[in-house]
């Protein structure tokens, strides 16, 4: 007998090669609120944003300070909870996962760059890239951690500690870090913000090289227009509204 076709109505069957997460949005965000502080102390940080952001895209965040740009971030990367709403990464609901759960979601599916690198300082270079895949159980964690310091060139400084290395180095081992256990999203707040033009263009550079080439994710706050610009996407934050644009004919290379 010939095998029979399957019916239109018959659901399609993700090949081996294609996952859930992969076929969903990178982040959805459903009518995020988020309120900070109490009583007379209290802010409305984050109001009825609605966002979605395609796996791959690159997409930049821009606005004044106090606009709730960093809020945004924080509760992209899991580690500030909405009072309202639902928030999507990869495919998974994380509004309600435990902070145990929480943590280990965002040590398999989230990179973060900060401003401020955030080196443990009496780690080598090596180390500091190895920790959260020695967290994650990796085996190969620390030849996952050189590969990674040789992408972003800081092959000849893997055991050099944060304070044998220049800002723009530093900001090198902390994207390193966030890439080594690829991550489906890449979050940067501010990744230039404390080097020089120079250094800030070389980092961004590599930031959207490495990014494109690991196929993750980038979402970045930054106060660059030029910055943000080079993203395929840009949104705008307003007094915690949400307000979206796009970067006309702007890659992210």
């Amino acid at each position: 007998m010939h095998p029979v076709s399957p019916s239109p109505a018959e659901p399609v069957v993700l090949s081996q090669a294609q996952t859930p997460e992969e076929t969903a949005p990178a982040v959805i965000f459903s009518d995020v609120s988020l309120t900070l502080g109490r009583d007379a102390a209290a802010v409305s940080v984050l109001k009825d944003i609605d966002l979605t952001i395609p796996a791959g895209q690159s997409v930049g965040i821009v606005g004044p300070s106090g606009s709730g740009k960093t809020t945004l971030l924080m509760v992209m990367s899991g580690l500030e909870r909405v009072d309202r709403g639902r928030v999507h990464i990869a495919g998974t609901d994380i509004t309600d996962l435990s902070e145990d759960e929480m943590a280990r979601f965002r040590g398999r599916h989230i990179g973060i760059v900060f401003q401020n690198f955030h080196l443990v300082p009496n780690m080598t270079a090596l180390e500091n890239v190895a920790v959260p895949l020695e967290l994650a159980g990796r085996a190969d964690a620390f030849d996952v951690a050189r590969r990674e310091l040789d992408a972003v060139g800081l092959a000849d400084r893997v055991t050099h500690r944060p304070s044998q290395l220049s800002g723009g180095e530093q900001q090198r081992v902390a994207i390193a870090r966030a890439l080594a256990p690829t991550p489906s999203l890449l979050i940067a707040d501010e990744p230039t913000g404390n080097l020089d033009q120079e250094t800030g263009r070389q980092i961004a550079d590599l930031l959207f090289r490495r990014a494109d080439e690991a196929g993750t994710t980038l979402v970045l706050v930054t106060h660059d227009p030029t910055l943000a610009g080079r993203c395929v996407r840009s949104v705008a934050m307003r007094s915690g509204h949400l307000q979206d644009g796009v970067a006309a004919d702007r890659g992210a290379a």
